[in-house]
């Protein structure tokens, strides 16, 4: 069931909580571990797309606030300013394993539009023949609500249908699905496989969890759907040591994994 050592085609998102400390600041040593990590793996012949949220949470800690910032203005002027802080990092990091990274930022008429997303589709085959590592985001600074994806957990699912791929993995500060909030209750019993969201699925989904994120496990049961929908596996994992990529991809039993009965059906 989870034999991905063949996979070629992987989408990688990791949550403000996973980039950031709470203050906003970037987490640098677990950035240098994820951009190591990633680098490995796309040494062994993966394409490898990266969809990163922390822009805004940048922003707030370049300028030195500790409160979230609610309006459309404020959170478009945080994510201009966080989102040169990201890149600039993530190029360094890269850099230091001599990958080229390239940055992507969407909106999401692409999908809504096939010519737009037919364009991003071939952009993102072209980075891969140039041997380079897509950074995904969503562009903050011109969306408005009819463009916006919301979350970067459904923009990356809508990344991993675009470019065909074989996995998607989200990166958070929770290990995975759990019956009850395992923050709240201490008999919360991690739910290892899902093979179709139903209402009980959907129950079990709380709402968002850091201060400055945006997601929470319900946004990520909404990209589960539009994976699943697309025959894509899904894993949420514990994003605090990002080797947790490689016990993925060798068929370790970590995090949640949702998995259409068809797509399951054919692995077996």
């Amino acid at each position: 069931m989870r034999n991905f050592g063949n996979v070629k085609k992987v989408v990688v998102k990791v949550g403000t909580s996973t980039v950031t400390y709470p203050t906003g600041k970037l987490n640098l040593s677990r950035l240098e571990k994820l951009a190591r990590v990633l680098s490995d793996i796309k040494n062994e012949g993966r394409d490898i797309v990266l969809v990163t949220s922390g822009a805004v949470a940048s922003g707030l800690g370049r300028l030195g606030l500790t409160k979230n910032h609610k309006t459309t203005q404020e959170k478009q002027a945080l994510a201009a300013i966080g989102q040169g802080i990201l890149m600039q990092i993530y190029e360094k990091l890269f850099g230091e394993y001599g990958v080229v990274v390239a940055q992507v930022l969407l909106t999401k008429d692409v999908v809504d539009e096939e010519k737009k997303m037919l364009n991003v589709k071939n952009t993102f085959e072209q980075l891969f023949k140039f041997g380079a590592i897509p950074i995904v985001n969503e562009n903050d600074v011109v969306a408005i609500e009819e463009l916006e994806f919301g979350d970067n957990d459904t923009l990356s699912a809508y990344v991993a249908t675009i470019i065909g791929a074989d996995l998607l993995i989200i990166l958070s500060d929770i290990d995975g699905l759990y019956s009850c909030d395992p923050r709240l209750n201490k008999d919360a019993k991690l739910i290892r496989e899902v093979f179709e969201i139903d209402s009980y699925i959907e129950s079990i989904a709380g709402g968002a969890g850091s201060l400055n994120s945006t997601g929470g496990m319900q946004t990520k049961i909404e990209a589960a759907k539009i994976a699943m929908q697309n025959k894509i596996p899904m894993i949420i994992a514990n994003g605090e040591n990002p080797s947790i990529l490689r016990d993925i991809l060798a068929g370790k039993d970590v995090g949640t994994l949702f998995i259409c009965k068809e797509v399951l059906s054919k692995r077996e």
